[in-house]
């Protein structure tokens, strides 16, 4: 059967684009930003994109594009027991899919509501007691929110609409769906640096405080946010790789698409932060202490902040519109290359047609992702977010970047991409792979012992034993693989191992 292929490498670019900058860069990078010191923040941020990010983006693309395939059968014929590694990725995918369609519909639910401020001066009684009907706990699923479920069923027909012809369809919806976001978040920071008090806010987002960096937590959550935010370790980038041409430019697109993922989070931050400001002032706080979330940030904060704008009700009306639509169509690109990469993994491994498993997958999925829509669902989605983006990415990331680093030749990686790219990669990229699984180690380590020692977010100490053993599992698990690696020697070109 023959391949599926872009149309052109603009919609290959658009579509990695569209995957990486997404909810993550419009939520959780000014969240994580806002309580990790503001400015600080962009320090660790910018060392993991030049670390991790733009050596890891390179490493996925040249191990797609190379091998034709999505991330298990890629890695599967680098090393046949590499496979399960990319099936870890797949799962990550696929449990992230499943709730971040809930979100989706939740931001449905928001744009809707916008039309007549359906909101009102409580945002957050609104989300949490009219769209969510939040039960009490993650035991008392207390059946399901209708409003939810029928957003959840109009995100999965739009990922099917999108993906039910691969990358033909995909590629005449991106150009939109990558535009439309830029062009809306560009109206939402003119808006935010012409509030009173725009100018604290955005003092705070650029100015560093360098005492915050002094903690593991910064650093860790910056190379997590750099992970979740350019897609790695999820089997989006390789599936994306491997359907472009073997000899397709690939250091010039992985540096196109990070520079464009970093933008995107920094506009972010001039809504999000010059917003902060005017609310510091009209609460009549410094902005440290103007409590936000990562969830409210998005259903409480900011429709709070676009309340406060002056103009009356049909101003409050448009610009609530312009922000949940910006979320949206943020959100869409990422939702369907999370799909589109544990379609890719199940019809290469059993070379299965594209369109049933297209149907197939997207059919399991939103199974799945029923139980984030009952009315326990935020806090099993609170949860497993939690876990899955602080330590599953991480822990897929250290793998990824142990077996190609340490047991396979990187150099002979190297050498087949540097031929075809426009720049050139030296030793360095080589270095970084081997070094940045021990890095990262050291920050997840640390980071664990913290986090596990406080019940998160206030849970019951059930639901944190839970998530905890189960991460010590997972790295044991992992471990245990690993290790049947040591003794083996690298060949040059072939990167298979032979025991000494």
């Amino acid at each position: 059967m023959e391949r599926q292929r872009w149309g052109s490498r603009a919609s290959f670019i658009l579509a990695a684009i569209g995957s990486a900058a997404g909810l993550g860069n419009a939520i959780r990078f000014p969240y994580v930003a806002y309580s990790n010191g503001g400015g600080a923040f962009l320090i660790p941020y910018f060392v993991a994109l030049l670390t991790a990010g733009i050596p890891l983006l390179v490493m996925e693309f040249a191990i797609g594009q190379k091998n034709q395939a999505g991330a298990p059968v890629a890695l599967g014929k680098i090393n046949k027991r590499f496979e399960y590694f990319g099936w870890w990725q797949v799962v990550c995918a696929f449990v992230i899919v499943c709730y971040y369609a809930v979100i989706m519909s939740w931001i449905c639910n928001f744009l809707v509501g916008s039309i007549n401020v359906a909101w009102g001066t409580e945002p957050m009684r609104y989300f949490t007691e009219d769209v969510l009907k939040v039960s009490d706990s993650p035991g008392n699923l207390s059946g399901f929110s209708l409003s939810v479920l029928v957003g959840l069923l109009v995100t999965w027909v739009a990922v099917y609409l999108i993906l039910r012809k691969g990358t033909e369809s995909v590629g005449k919806v991106i150009g939109y769906t990558v535009a439309a976001p830029v062009v809306l978040l560009l109206i939402l920071i003119i808006r935010a640096v012409t509030l009173p008090g725009a100018l604290e806010g955005l003092n705070y987002f650029l100015k560093p405080d360098f005492a915050a960096l002094l903690g593991p937590r910064v650093w860790i959550e910056a190379y997590t946010q750099v992970f979740y935010s350019l897609s790695l370790a999820m089997a989006i980038m390789c599936a994306y790789a491997s359907y472009m041409p073997e000899d397709s430019d690939i250091t010039n697109n992985a540096l196109i698409i990070v520079f464009a993922d970093a933008c995107v989070s920094f506009l972010a931050g001039l809504a999000i932060f010059g917003t902060l400001g005017h609310m510091s002032l009209t609460q009549g706080v410094p902005i440290q202490d103007v409590a936000i979330g990562g969830i409210r940030l998005s259903f409480d904060i900011f429709p709070a902040a676009i309340n406060t704008l002056p103009g009356g009700r049909g101003v409050v009306a448009v610009f609530g519109f312009v922000f949940f639509a910006t979320l949206l169509t943020l959100g869409i690109d990422s939702t369907f290359s999370l799909v589109e990469a544990v379609i890719t993994a199940v019809a290469d491994k059993w070379k299965l047609d594209k369109h049933r498993t297209t149907v197939g997958v997207i059919l399991v999925m939103a199974l799945v992702s029923l139980i984030f829509a009952t009315k326990a669902g935020l806090h099993w989605l609170d949860l497993v977010d939690h876990y899955i983006n602080s330590y599953g990415l991480i822990i897929a990331g250290i793998t990824e970047a142990v077996l190609i680093g340490w047991f396979y030749n990187t150099d002979s990686l190297r050498q087949y991409f540097n031929p075809i790219s426009e720049y050139k990669f030296g030793r360095w990229w080589t270095y970084m792979i081997k070094i940045i699984p021990f890095i990262l180690f050291v920050l997840l380590a640390v980071y664990f012992v913290e986090d596990i020692k406080t019940p998160y977010e206030g849970y019951a100490s059930i639901y944190q034993w839970i998530g905890g053993w189960g991460l010590i599992i997972a790295v044991g698990v992992a471990s245990f693989v690993i290790t049947k690696f040591i003794g083996k020697k690298n060949i040059a070109e072939t990167g298979q191992t032979v025991d000494l």
